[in-house]
């Protein structure tokens, strides 16, 4: 092996770049439909649009004021004779990260808009050629993620290394170092994408339910009900844009967790001790292949296969393949013989088996994210039991099943944190998280092609296209919410994983041995920590809430004052809704967002390194269990309300839409919305990012508090 090998990296995610332009030119050919159809999903792009620029005014604001902060501290490196101040490289490093996961929900916001009204058109023919196009539409997006960020990641870091070739031994270290200013601003975009988009679709969902199908008695996309366009852009900017910057910031924290404790291990190689470093990126590069050659499996022979396994063939096969190719790469780039990291020796042999622990732990999350949300699964039926004796019990049934949900993932996680540890260290559990999100190109595909699915029913609902175009797209919806359940369990035990491997090298970098939660102060950290995502769950939820309000006054206001709605005589005020959910979303998403961003600043700075370490496991363990629980019990609730729509035998006697049972799981779902689209999946970007931020300060606490 020669240095050359870095090179792959870029190219890499070059190739994921490539396919995802073709894959994106295939879904524009696609037919869009008749004139009415273009119309609305038009209406949907333009309000998308409308409300990725308003966000995106306050971000720059954001982006610029924290640029300005991280040029002002750092520390001086004597390159070639002249002065370099790292920081000005992590500021622009920042930049860098921030303008790709923009980018990153950009593109695959772009193409939902596209994808949704084509696959409406696709199922006026076939279940299949509908998965086809929305499926499509999903790679585009999860190709997109993952190649922007091998990219940026791969090509920074070869920058970056040219820039502080000069430094000697501390070349490597350099690099990385500023290279956690990417990760900085790939996260920090994330969280403000996630809770604002999450914000703007729950609040046009909860309101477009209660008011169009509770009180109205209108199906949920009726062309009739003002905040149904607003309920649709919301999938976009949500489920879409605000996912794939979520996605794009995790996998990216994932690959630097594991380089920056790779940069630690005592290793002699061909590559000057750099193979720990560069094998995740190579890893996460060939999953972007292996990603790409699954998505041709997945598809269906006619209208009665089933969805979920063609999704799931393609899901294993890639990540089957990743493993396999893992064991070559590893035995490759890693020499024979004995690696050390803090005095815990392993051997090539112990980092695959991590590996493949981290398989196991992704693949296991996923078994059971599916059997706690999936329709015909005994969760989501007892839920609707519990509906047809009113809303208060399908509320208890809904908690208990997303409370009982935690309990095999931790289990699952602990387990898995002992196994790589004891296959190779802390390195061992970095690189386990990386294993795990190889293969998030085909995870995003999947977990994207279910709001493109969702949308297409809307605009088959809107345009009053017959009853079995509405079942072909509430098929794939219904397993659309499924795979999104599963992408957010798989995403929450990556950042477990990799919040571990952050908090490592913090507490090397801010030099500390240990945490001692026998002191009072740490103990008090550590108590802070597990209130934090409480706290930040409440702020989002509590938003949603205030901003649904403001949208149940309005669409009860258009039914009130604009006669012949109900007649289709007059169209509705659709723009208004769309307005009100953006201007909520972008208002309400700061404090959350700052939560996030400051309190480890504060916590470091005033009480050192140990304090904030005690603050960051209080962090992650309440913010997996939090995350775990409310996007599963989110799911659930949402696929009971679905099973009605197709009947569900309670007591004896089949039940369907508009019945009792029916409206009381309806309220169930609208208490779930935020659970599972707003707060519980900002959970595991919220823990990364402190984990991120707390390791850019820990060079500057050092000694504080002792």
């Amino acid at each position: 092996m020669n240095e050359n090998v870095i090179y792959l990296v870029p190219a890499f995610g070059i190739l994921g770049l490539i396919v995802m332009a073709y894959k994106s030119a295939w879904v524009g050919k696609q037919d869009a439909g008749d004139d009415n159809m273009r119309e609305l999903s038009g209406h949907i792009a333009d309000g998308a649009m409308a409300f990725l620029r308003a966000e995106w005014k306050v971000l720059s604001i954001f982006v610029l004021f924290t640029a300005a902060l991280l040029a002002y501290s750092g520390t001086v490196h004597e390159v070639n004779g002249r002065q370099i101040h790292s920081s000005w490289v992590i500021c622009i490093a920042f930049v860098i990260g921030a303008v790709f996961s923009a980018t990153a929900g950009y593109i695959g916001m772009r193409v939902a808009t596209k994808a949704n009204v084509r696959t409406t058109q696709a199922a006026r023919t076939s279940l299949k050629q509908a998965l086809k196009v929305s499926f499509t539409g999903g790679t585009v997006m999860g190709l997109g993620v993952a190649g922007l960020a091998v990219l940026g990641l791969g090509g920074l870091f070869i920058a970056f290394l040219a820039m502080f070739a000069h430094l000697e031994s501390n070349q490597v270290r350099t690099a990385i170092e500023v290279l956690t200013g990417f990760s900085l601003g790939a996260e920090s975009i994330a969280l403000f994408s996630r809770v604002g988009g999450g914000i703007y679709t729950k609040a046009a969902d909860v309101g477009a339910d209660l008011v169009g199908k509770v009180e109205a008695g209108i199906p949920e996309d009726d062309v009739r009900n003002p905040a149904t366009i607003a309920d649709n852009v919301g999938d976009n900017v949500g489920d879409v844009a605000g996912m794939g910057a979520d996605l794009f910031g995790s996998y990216v924290a994932t690959i630097l967790a594991t380089m920056v404790l790779g940069q630690e291990v005592i290793v002699r190689d061909a590559m000057g001790g750099m193979s720990p470093i560069l094998l995740p990126m190579i890893i996460c590069g060939l999953g972007i292949v292996f990603s790409i050659v699954g998505t041709f499996f997945v598809k269906i022979k006619d209208e009665n296969a089933s969805v979920q396994n063609a999704l799931n063939l393609g899901n294993w096969l890639s990540m089957i393949l990743t493993v396999i190719a893992s064991y070559f790469v590893v035995n490759w780039m890693l020499p024979e013989g004995t690696l050390a990291l803090r005095s815990v020796t392993f051997t090539r042999e112990g980092v695959f088996g991590a590996i493949v622990v981290g398989t196991v732990v992704g693949a296991i999350m996923s078994f059971v994210t599916e059997y706690y949300t999936a329709m015909g699964k005994a969760p989501v039926n007892s839920i609707i039991q519990q509906s047809s004796t009113g809303h208060a019990t399908n509320i208890i049934g809904g908690l208990s099943v997303g409370m009982k949900s935690t309990v095999v993932p931790i289990l699952t996680l602990a387990g898995g944190i002992m196994a790589s540890y004891y296959f190779a260290g802390l390195y061992g559990v970095a690189i386990a998280a990386a294993g795990m999100m190889a293969t998030t190109a085909m995870q995003l595909a999947i977990d994207a092609f279910g709001p493109i699915a969702d949308n297409a029913g809307g605009i088959a609902e809107m345009s009053q296209l017959p009853p079995e175009v509405r079942e072909r797209t509430d098929n794939l919806d219904a397993v659309g919410n499924t795979t999104a359940a599963t992408g957010k369990g798989f995403a929450i035990a990556s950042a477990a994983l990799t919040s571990l491997a952050l908090f490592a090298a913090f507490v090397g970098i801010a030099g500390i041995d240990r945490i001692d939660i026998y002191k009072a102060n740490v103990l008090a950290g550590l108590f802070v920590g597990g209130m934090i995502p409480f706290i930040f769950s409440a702020l989002c939820i509590q938003a949603v809430g205030r901003a649904a309000m403001d949208m149940v006054q309005e669409v009860r206001r258009q039914f009130r004052e604009i006669p012949g709605i109900m007649e289709y005589k007059a169209k509705p005020e659709y723009e208004k809704c769309v307005a009100i959910s953006t201007q909520a979303s972008i208002r309400e998403m700061i404090l959350p967002g700052a939560i996030a961003l400051v309190t480890p600043v504060v916590v470091g700075f005033t009480f050192g390194p140990e304090v904030l370490g005690g603050l960051l496991a209080g962090v992650t363990v309440s913010g997996v269990l939090m995350g775990i629980f409310q996007s599963n019990a989110g799911g659930a609730w949402d696929n009971a309300k679905k099973s009605f729509e197709k009947g569900v035998e309670i007591n004896g006697e089949t039940v369907y839409k508009g019945s009792e049972p029916h409206k009381a799981s309806v309220t169930g779902d609208t208490v779930g919305d935020p659970f599972k689209d707003t707060s519980g999946p900002s959970m595991n970007i919220l823990i990364k990012l402190m984990s991120i931020v707390s390791l850019i300060i820990a060079p500057y606490i050092f000694g504080i508090g002792q």
